[in-house]
């Protein structure tokens, strides 16, 4: 009797290491755990009156648009791309940002977080830091970059944005010292 009782543990151990195991290979290959973020789904692309301004790229009929509901992990040096909006009524930023419902100037330092960095609004009207080009500035975080949604009219039909952007302001760009005709630049950024 008392190896079939030895026999129950060791069964049910197995089963548990076999369950977790199984869990974490799942979760990695989900995109959870390790930093990781994969694209969720794929969004057919929709054309129409993209304005290009800012070097938007501008959906294409057919074309799958990677959407991601995740961003890498918020570190105090994350690397991020800093893209180019406008957030002015009329723009290239769609509608009025998510945060306050509002529209704000290019001589504002506001910017536009991917989906996962967004984090259901989490970080509305927080100060973050942005450096690139060895120079820093704080700007406000107003509104979504969707990771998600896209190629419609409230998306200026362009497609989902990448997991790791920071769209940003003219403000931001000319603090930074930077130059808004190349569009994309690699900076890092941390919440402050």
């Amino acid at each position: 009797m008392a190896t079939s009782r030895a026999v129950v543990p060791m069964a049910a151990i197995f089963l548990l290491v076999a369950f977790s195991t199984s869990r974490v290979a799942s979760s990695l290959r989900h995109g959870h755990g390790l930093g990781m973020c994969h694209a969720s789904g794929y969004l057919p692309g929709k054309s129409g009156n993209c304005d290009p301004i800012n070097q938007s790229d501008c959906c294409k009929d057919g074309k799958q648009y990677p959407q991601y509901r995740c961003s890498p992990p918020v570190t105090s040096s994350t690397k991020a791309v800093l893209t180019l909006n406008s957030f002015e009524k009329g723009k290239d930023g769609g509608g009025p940002s998510e945060c306050d419902n509002s529209y704000h100037s290019d001589e504002e330092k506001v910017v536009a977080l991917s989906t996962g960095w967004f984090n259901n609004m989490a970080r509305c009207s927080h100060q973050i830091k942005i450096t690139a080009n060895g120079k820093s500035v704080y700007a406000k975080v107003v509104d979504e970059c969707d990771s998600v949604y896209g190629c419609d009219e409230d998306h200026n039909f362009e497609p989902p944005c990448h997991n790791n952007i920071v769209d940003a302001s003219p403000a931001v760009w000319n603090a930074l010292g930077l130059d808004q005709n190349i569009g994309t630049v690699d900076i890092t950024w941390s919440d402050e």
